[in-house]
């Protein structure tokens, strides 16, 4: 279903860029694979403490979870497409470049990052699952000898409560192996997605989310949290 991001303007704590009214801001509207941002100015779209060049700067904070959480939303199988409204004076092929190569270079060092994450976590589970196979066999051979060498239930209780310690030791490797690598290799495929995605710069005309919300009356009714200060609402 096609939503409308937009700002909250309940709250009067402290805004990011993209945390400013509605009637200033613009809006986010995704629509099957295509996200459409409206802005007041090219700055919004990156963090303004970072020094580096324009196409090499981090996302704004809030700006990365909405293309984030919006990409999660899209089937792996539709291609993603972003269209950037901006004024008429920054919207110029250079800006569209800027946002181009700088959403590029960002979700790239995002996946590189997580990649190298990913890597990590499978030595962490080799090194456990030596570690944990080297315990359980130790743990096997003492129970057999135990229970060969004691008398009575004891052996067999020592025996069994050892064997339980060794798998008990293989439970970290398992966890890595079965659980904890996918989420990860999700995410590198998600930031790969979004690094490939087309940008379009449109020149705004009218003012898309005043439009937009006086013909919509769902888009001006509160939603479900999706960032701070901002909402995400059902269109019509």
């Amino acid at each position: 279903m096609p939503t409308t991001l937009q700002a909250n303007t309940d709250e009067d704590t402290t805004r990011s860029p993209l945390d400013i009214p509605a009637h200033r801001q613009g809006n986010m509207r995704a629509h099957a694979g295509m996200m459409e941002i409206s802005l007041r100015s090219l700055s919004q779209l990156f963090n303004s403490m970072d020094p580096s060049p324009f196409n090499e700067r981090d996302l704004d904070q809030h700006a990365e979870q909405f293309l984030v959480s919006w990409a999660q939303e899209i089937p792996a199988s539709s291609p993603l497409e972003l269209l950037v409204h901006l004024p008429a004076a920054e919207a110029t092929p250079q800006a569209e470049r800027c946002i181009r190569e700088g959403l590029e270079h960002y979700f790239s060092e995002r996946a590189r990052l997580t990649r190298a994450q990913l890597q990590q976590l499978l030595r962490q589970g080799r090194t456990s699952l030596l570690i944990g196979l080297a315990f359980l066999f130790a743990c096997l051979t003492l129970g057999s000898l135990y229970r060969d060498t004691a008398t009575g239930s004891l052996g067999h209780l020592v025996y069994e409560g050892l064997i339980i310690v060794g798998w008990v030791a293989m439970w970290r490797p398992l966890e890595i192996y079965l659980y904890d690598w996918w989420p990860l290799w999700q995410q590198i495929a998600l930031f790969r997605r979004l690094q490939r995605m087309p940008v379009q710069l449109r020149a705004a005309g009218d003012d898309p989310f005043s439009r937009d919300s006086a013909a919509s009356p769902a888009a001006r009714r509160p939603g479900p949290r999706d960032g701070a200060g901002l909402t995400r609402t059902p269109a019509p």
